[in-house]
């Protein structure tokens, strides 16, 4: 029977269930990794599952998130991964090693393996060939226990791409152009697989792109072919070995097909403030650019920035705006060292950040008031930037640099330069020693004696008592589309508390407070303490965004036990699941409407009513105080519905 990739990929690792559609199949983990603004708990987690060594082919702590130590809770939770990684055989990435994902793709990372990481752009990695998929952070650990990670079988969407692009049109005008097709929603549980002539003329760093920012999508994973050009880069990388040639046949079916034409595309941006705000360039009309900034896992490779360099060579920065780039790696940034690219962006006036995430997610460099900023970064949500009302829109490196040169938002079709050659390179610079091998690879006699180094700002991962018999519940907040796990649990100045529960809960929807009103989690506590069970109702594509299980923790540490929502993205669902809450969904999206914030309602007998089938009877009080019984509906398996009863993972 014929296959595409994905089938091919998930045949060879399913190691639970029927592959049939909607149903449940558990996969073999080959790799993960974790980021420390996800993994410190994750490796809490994995101490309270009492588990010595990890179970998969390898495993990879990455610090690149919370690089700012202004205090000490960042550098605190640095010391903690790097102990728990060398006792339980994880190797460590140390801080200025460069992003988790543009490492990964180069030291680690190989075609046909799966990945399951703690980060939502883990997907990058279905730029060489794997099946690299983003999760919660409780997830990662049981797949570090050497347990299976569970997805509904997927349905394959075929990108087939023709032609070839044009000088100045870029990899991010591809994925951009297939947000403006598909949106942030309404994907869920869809894999995307690119297919087609115009795969080959893409390098790998424009296929890890495109992967990454497939995040946005709501897609569980998107992923390439492993060819010729896949080899050419693993063996530059000096691991030509893990190659293997990984193609769909010739004969393969695929649930939809979208043809995209690389030869038709011109430069786009997503406008403020949500990735699938599309627009060309061309349309922005010369928009006036405050800030320009150049990196994120979605747009810091070599290629990205040897491009930057040499088109702004002899050139400098517009007087208008400030521009800086962070390299991906610390690979890419010896090799723009090395080879004097980088003195040439320092002599245009640009800006040279760490090597991390910094930016992308608010740890500094925030825009200024009332500003324009333009990022090749894959997320533009409201506030992301660390600045309140911001304007971020997301381009390529390309139109970034017609932004440097103009100080507008101006295509770079437009601009009297000749298109800078990239030329891949034979053998990258190769220098490991920021990555430590754990006890069961290299013994280290002082990481010995020091054992697990634990401060004081790292507190315990809280647990859920058991589903109530009976929810009485009270409607916390009633929210709108689209929230993200940025509108849930703030990243910015928040995200060092992210070790301590009590503490970064008391910011849980910060966005949504006003004035002097009392806040979410004064609501939620003043509930719970009522005897209470707080909930919380959403529209459409409720928790997209980052893999961020801090959005489900914290809520539970609140006195959450269930989410009632049109729809919810897959991460956040599974994180909801994991730590006790009860996803529902309206059966009838209507009865939203019916829904006010501070509302009561009732579910009788729940843990009966989930246990016996998907309907959920749901029993209101209305704004004139009579009642109403809608219906709701769970979508979880008879696993997820045993964890939800028990109160999450940890209880079971």
């Amino acid at each position: 029977m014929s296959k595409n990739i994905v089938e091919k990929i998930i045949s060879a690792h399913m190691v639970e269930g029927t592959y049939a559609p909607g149903e449940r199949i558990g996969l073999k983990i080959d790799q993960t990794l974790t980021q420390d603004a996800t993994g410190t708990m994750a490796c809490l987690e994995l101490e309270a599952m009492g588990v010595e060594q990890v179970k998969t082919e390898l495993s990879v702590s990455y610090v690149d998130h919370n690089m700012l130590q202004n205090g000490p809770e960042n550098n605190n939770d640095h010391l903690y991964l790097q102990s728990v990684a060398y006792q339980k055989g994880i190797y460590f990435s140390r801080p200025g090693n460069g992003i988790c994902h543009q490492v990964h793709l180069e030291r680690f990372g190989a075609p046909g393996k799966t990945l399951l990481g703690a980060d939502s752009h883990t997907p990058t990695g279905g730029g060489i060939g794997m099946m690299a998929m983003g999760a919660g952070g409780i997830d990662v650990a049981l797949a570090m226990a050497g347990k299976p990670f569970f997805i509904t079988v997927p349905t394959v969407v075929g990108v087939k791409l023709t032609g070839k692009l044009r000088n100045w049109v870029a990899a991010k005008d591809v994925i951009l152009k297939l947000l403006s097709i598909l949106s942030t929603k309404g994907n869920v549980g869809s894999i995307v697989e690119y297919l087609g002539e115009g795969v080959a003329s893409l390098s790998v760093p424009e296929r890890a792109t495109i992967t990454n920012m497939g995040a946005e999508l709501g897609v569980t994973t998107s992923i390439f072919p492993s060819d010729d050009e896949t080899k050419q880069f693993l063996t530059a990388q000096e691991r030509g070995d893990c190659w293997v040639e990984l193609s769909a046949d010739a004969d393969a079916n695929y649930d939809r097909i979208i043809e995209i034409d690389l030869s038709t595309l011109e430069p786009m941006a997503a406008c403020p403030s949500s990735p699938d705000n599309i627009r060309t360039i061309a349309e922005l009309n010369d928009l006036k650019v405050d800030q320009v900034i150049i990196g994120s896992c979605t747009n810091s490779s070599l290629k990205d920035l040897m491009l930057v360099a040499k088109a702004l060579k002899g050139k400098t920065v517009h007087t208008s705006l400030s521009a800086a780039i962070a390299p991906g790696s610390r690979q890419v940034l010896r090799m723009l060292a090395e080879n004097g690219a980088l003195a040439d962006l320092i002599a245009a006036g640009v800006r040279i950040l760490e090597s991390g995430c910094g930016p992308c997610i608010g740890q500094g460099t925030s825009p200024a008031n009332g500003s324009v900023s333009v990022r090749t970064f894959n997320r533009n949500f409201a506030g992301r930037t660390g600045t309140v009302g911001d304007q971020a829109y997301l381009v390529s490196p390309e139109t970034a640099i017609a932004a440097i040169l103009t100080g507008n938002l101006t295509s770079p079709l437009k601009l009297d330069l000749d298109y800078p050659e990239w030329v891949a390179p034979e053998k990258f610079t190769i220098d490991d020693s920021l990555i430590l091998a754990p006890a069961n690879v290299c013994k280290n006699e002082a990481a010995d004696q020091a054992g697990i180094i634990r401060k004081e700002t790292i507190g315990d991962p809280p647990q859920s008592e058991k589903f109530p018999t009976q929810v009485d519940g009270e409607i916390i907040i009633k929210v709108g589309d689209k929230i993200t796990t940025d509108h849930i649990m703030p990243a910015g100045v928040h995200l060092k508390l992210r070790s301590n529960i009590p503490k970064y809960s008391r910011v849980v929807f910060e966005c949504f407070t006003e004035g002097d009103q009392p806040s979410f989690a004064d609501r939620a506590e003043t509930s719970r303490d009522a005897g209470k069970h707080g909930v919380i109702v959403a529209s459409d594509s409720y928790g997209q965004g980052s893999s961020r299980e801090h959005a489900a923790i914290c809520p539970m540490y609140l006195g959450i036990r269930v989410v009632i929502a049109k729809s919810i993205e897959r991460i956040h669902s599974a994180n909801l699941i994991n730590f006790g809450i009860l996803p529902l969904f309206f059966t009838d999206a209507s009865d939203y409407d019916l829904i006010i914030q501070g509302a009561q309602l009732t579910i009788a007998d729940a843990p009966a009513q989930i246990l016996a089938g998907q309907t959920v009877k749901v029993n209101l009080t209305l704004a004139d105080g009579s009642t109403q019984e809608i219906t709701c509906e769970h979508q979880m398996s008879a696993k997820d519905v045993a964890t939800v009863v028990a109160g999450g993972i940890l209880n079971q």
